[in-house]
């Protein structure tokens, strides 16, 4: 099966080269609204499919996206997430095979704005020279519109922002008038039932160039989005600022509000901490705070993908996913990585440290489910391999983009290929609505992809078995068990475990299911084993010295295609832990691997003619992660 290309070479190579630079901000077709009245959606009993989406997406509102070159209103996000084709902002065709079924844009809450407005100001109505230059540049060519992102990044880093570009009085304006803005966008394409627009931002709090970034969802309307702005993270020094703006908005207003943290492999050890702010051990009601308003983290985006890695699994032969490029050291590579930073960045040594958390203050901080999603700043959601348009506007489709230096100057720098191409959030809503949605998300009935939309499901239950599949086994599974997400309380027996997997209809086919179990032993220790449930041809693999012999590989680099002749286009079984022990806490999450496909960087080097650098890797094994179920 040879995947096809979203954008011919020949668009692409005539019109990579457009300068959009030098035309006004925002510019965009006229929005044109959704026909037809909100008619009421009714829910199904229980989740039927899931609803595969993106809450993290930014548009030329975002000071960095604008910046690199990104013209792409919230009005034009909408329109291509729903299915529409738009012109890019390098002035590429561009469309998604398939629509989304929900976005959230998740501008950045800091300096909102400020660089779209920093372009249109006449320079000579500009006093600081470090301002002039930077408007001077965002008007030249698009690689010096590039270091005005860096060098505002690093400004607001270092506390060094010039005063005249975040006046109060002039930021608070252009907040209000770019939320007021972005409310009607969201409103003006929300299709209940059919396509769901979130309103929502991202908080983007960085400590000396540590992530600590979230977005925040509203599960609210219009009404309640305009009650408040977006809250900026500058001069907070931890997520508890947030937690406090949340809960006042959710006391005010009768709506409700979730946050999503994002990136922790660039947090450099502190986004999972098994501390308390203050450094002190953490308390109960640290606990509880986290875990209310942060039901959700995002495992997988462009910047690299944090389920797990291989100096913390050194057993996990698949752990070492998307982690090239991204684990020498923080976002702005300002501080390079020790080995005993990795405890805290990555989700399922977090998962085994809030089990840790749990033993000595009687709360789980770390209960967290699991999506995906793009962190794309061209306003384009997209997560195909084969239709990647880059992190930023200024790497959209082009021949040199995988191997450009995404640091000029420092040695550890990270190069174009790192790039993941994205990931999505699959949800097990029963309606496609703003309140189902952020209801699943909320419960964790989640799961992430690193961007094919294959189906997963999980349960738990004290009394399944292989005859569970016959007639409605998922609505079996929700009477007897707990889907994902969920906590199996205590019974009699041994735990059984549902799991099932669908490859991507357009996709390639499944190489196998695990569950991945973290329980904390008699010592008190950490721990953690993989085991490979169910697998395609099982008549001809076998586990060998424990490990489950490989899938085989079909991808062919020289036409960027592969083939399903290997794998499966369904897997499921009911599985049960051999190693359960009865009163022990315990999680379970499954991780669903595809067979090896071509990355995105392959899909260039076809498709430009283009030789990548030797350290690129061309073709690697896609997945999904389900939201862990914990027992005991």
């Amino acid at each position: 099966m040879k995947r096809s290309l979203l954008f011919s070479a020949s668009a692409a190579t005539a019109l990579i080269a457009v300068p959009l630079l030098n035309q006004p901000a925002n510019m965009s077709a006229e929005a044109s609204p959704i026909n037809g009245s909100e008619k009421p959606v009714t829910p199904s009993p229980y989740p039927e499919r899931p609803l595969f989406g993106d809450t993290h997406l930014h548009t030329t509102n975002s000071f960095d996206a604008f910046g690199a070159g990104n013209r792409l209103s919230p009005n034009e996000a909408l329109r291509f997430a729903r299915g529409e084709e738009i012109i890019s902002s390098s002035g590429i065709q561009a469309k998604l095979s398939r629509p989304l079924d929900f976005l959230v844009i998740a501008d950045h809450s800091d300096a909102i704005g400020v660089t779209t407005d920093l372009y249109n100001t006449a320079e000579a109505d500009l006093n600081d020279p470090v301002l002039k230059r930077w408007r001077n540049l965002m008007h030249g060519d698009r690689n010096q519109a590039y270091l005005v992102t860096r060098e505002i990044i690093a400004a607001f880093q270092s506390g060094k922002i010039p005063q005249e570009l975040i006046r109060p009085d002039r930021v608070t304006a252009m907040t209000r008038r770019i939320w007021d803005a972005q409310i009607d966008s969201v409103e003006r394409y929300n299709e209940p039932g059919k396509f769901t627009a979130l309103h929502g931002f991202e908080f983007s709090l960085s400590i000396k160039g540590n992530s600590l970034h979230r977005n925040v969802i509203l599960r609210d309307g219009a009404d309640k989005a305009r009650s408040v702005l977006p809250f900026p993270s500058q001069g907070t020094k931890g997520p508890e600022p947030l937690w406090d703006y949340m809960e006042a908005y959710e006391r005010a207003s009768g709506g409700k509000m979730l946050a999503i943290p994002h990136n922790p492999n660039l947090s450099n050890g502190i986004f999972f901490a098994l501390t308390g702010q203050d450094g002190g051990p953490m308390t109960a009601e640290q606990a509880r705070r986290r875990a209310a308003f942060e039901p959700v983290i995002e495992v997988t985006q462009i910047k690299g993908d944090s389920e797990s890695h291989s100096l913390l699994s050194r057993n996990d032969e698949f752990a070492d996913y998307g982690d090239a490029g991204w684990e020498n050291g923080n976002a702005p590579l300002s501080q390079l990585k020790k080995p005993e930073m990795f405890g805290g960045e990555y989700a399922r040594e977090a998962l085994k440290r809030g089990l840790l958390i749990e033993q000595r203050t009687g709360v789980n901080p770390y209960a967290f489910g699991m999506i995906g999603s793009t962190d794309s700043h061209t306003g384009l959601s997209t997560a195909d391999e084969n239709n990647f348009f880059g992190k930023f506007s200024n790497d959209e489709p082009g021949a040199g983009r995988m191997n450009t230096v995404v640091n000029p100057g420092i040695a550890e720098s990270r190069i174009g290929y790192h790039y993941l191409a994205g990931g999505l959030a699959a949800v097990w809503a029963t309606a496609n609505t703003r309140e189902a949605i952020f209801d699943a998300l909320l419960r964790r009935e989640v799961y992430a992809t690193t961007g094919p939309r294959m189906s997963v499901r999980m349960f738990a239950g004290w009394s399944f078995s292989s005859s569970l599949f016959t007639g409605d086994w998922v609505k079996a599974a929700y009477s007897k068990g707990v889907p994902m997400g969920g906590n199996l309380s205590a019974g009699k027996g041994t735990p059984s475990f549902v799991v099932q997997a669908l490859k991507d209809p357009i996709g390639a086919n499944l190489d196998r299911i695990q569950i991945v179990k973290g329980w904390v032993d008699a010592k008190g220790l950490a721990q953690e084993k993989i085991y490979d449930v169910v697998w395609s041809a099982p008549k001809k693999r076998k586990i060998a010295k424990g490990r489950l012999t490989p899938v085989g590989d079909t991808v062919d680099l020289a036409t960027a295609s592969y083939s399903n002749s290997i794998g499966a286009p369904e897997l499921r079984t009911v599985w049960r832990d051999p190693d359960f022990t009865k009163g022990q806490k315990a999680f379970y999450y499954a991780r669903v691997l595809e067979i090896p496909t071509p990355r995105w960087t392959a899909y260039d080097a076809v498709r430009f003619k283009a030789k990548p650098s030797a350290g690129a890797k061309l073709k690697d094994q896609e997945r999904a992660y389900t939201s862990p179920i914990w027992v005991g």
